[in-house]
């Protein structure tokens, strides 16, 4: 399975208007190849740079099987199932790395789950999706951006 974006390569810098210092969208993100027995697909990012340890950007679940592709800004559609992030929101948080703490690389990740309704509770926060995503994982692609 492979993920990747039209806004950034991978291993690049993530353009500012997916940032907090920019517009704070969702970057557009179109992902090929998912194995067989596909059900649904969680796509989560996360900052393993970040002070105090990983710090969870966003997590959304229960995409269907046929989408290849969220659009920029998708986050903001309200059909989308969203958990909280560690900023305390629903939702996505664009890369928002301290000032004067050097770079930070943000990993987008893309599961394939054999479910298509994850056990997710109301207000599931990102680390409880990707717990419930890791016991129907099927397979897993990675985009890091800086």
């Amino acid at each position: 399975m492979k993920l990747v974006s039209s806004a950034f390569a991978d291993g690049a810098q993530i353009p500012r208007r997916f940032t907090c210092d920019g517009g704070d969208l969702s970057p557009p993100l179109q992902w090929s190849d998912a194995p067989a027995g596909t059900k649904s697909f969680v796509l989560l990012c996360d900052d393993p740079d970040a002070p105090a340890g990983t710090w969870h950007h966003w997590a959304a679940y229960d995409l269907p099987a046929v989408l290849t592709e969220l659009a920029e800004g998708a986050a903001r559609n309200k059909n989308v199932k969203q958990a909280v992030n560690d900023f305390r929101k629903v939702g996505y948080g664009g890369p928002c790395p301290p000032h004067g703490h050097g770079p930070h690389h943000y990993h987008f990740r893309l599961i394939a789950s054999s479910t298509d309704l994850l056990q997710a509770k109301a207000n599931a926060s990102c680390r409880d999706i990707e717990r419930e995503a890791r016991r129907s994982l099927i397979a897993e692609a990675t985009l890091v951006g800086w």
